[in-house]
């Protein structure tokens, strides 16, 4: 599973409850948490105000699903959880054993790597690196946009966003599946 957040800008039409400030992208509006496997299909998806944290964001959207980790068997291997590095792991790890203690023993979360100046300036490449498995949940992203109703928030309430955002990649994966066969 790879993680990531994005901030989106509000509308005049999205409802007070859905409105907050991120400081980090200075956006006015709400943060789409997104969850989603190796091919970059979504996993779990939620949205909350854009002044959430991004630990506290995962761990809302998390918690909604802690039900599939508790009936996980527990001989089968742990779920990786890939982070990018505005996420702290050990704060993660305690705010979900205290809802679900055996947690832990199912999943794992790991950082994604991020090259340090001396590997960048190694490979003579200056600047922004592209990292491969960090890409998958960029383009899920990318595909996000590509539906117009997503470009920005118009939604009055959180739920009907995240509807919105599970009805764009039912869309997406449909039309995949039309194509394939």
């Amino acid at each position: 599973m790879i993680i990531d957040s994005q901030a989106v800008k509000n509308t005049c039409n999205a409802g007070v409850a859905s409105k907050g400030y991120c400081f980090y992208k200075s956006t006015n509006g709400i943060k789409r948490h997104l969850a989603v496997d190796t091919l970059g299909f979504p996993f779990v998806t939620h949205c909350t105000p854009a002044n959430v944290a991004d630990d506290v964001g995962l761990l809302e959207m998390l918690i909604q699903n802690i039900d599939y980790f508790k009936s996980k068997p527990v001989n089968l291997a742990k779920v990786t959880i890939l982070l990018d590095h505005g996420y702290h792991p050990d704060y993660l790890t305690q705010m979900l054993e205290q809802v679900y203690p055996q947690v832990m023993t199912k999943i794992k979360f790991e950082r994604s790597p991020k090259p340090s100046k001396q590997q960048k300036e190694a490979q003579g490449k200056p600047g922004f690196v592209v990292i491969g498995a960090r890409w998958v949940i960029e383009r899920s992203n990318a595909w996000m946009e590509r539906c117009k109703i997503l470009v920005k928030n118009f939604e009055r309430t959180l739920a009907n966003a995240t509807t919105k955002l599970n009805l764009c990649f039912i869309r997406l994966m449909i039309k995949r599946l039309a194509a394939s066969s």
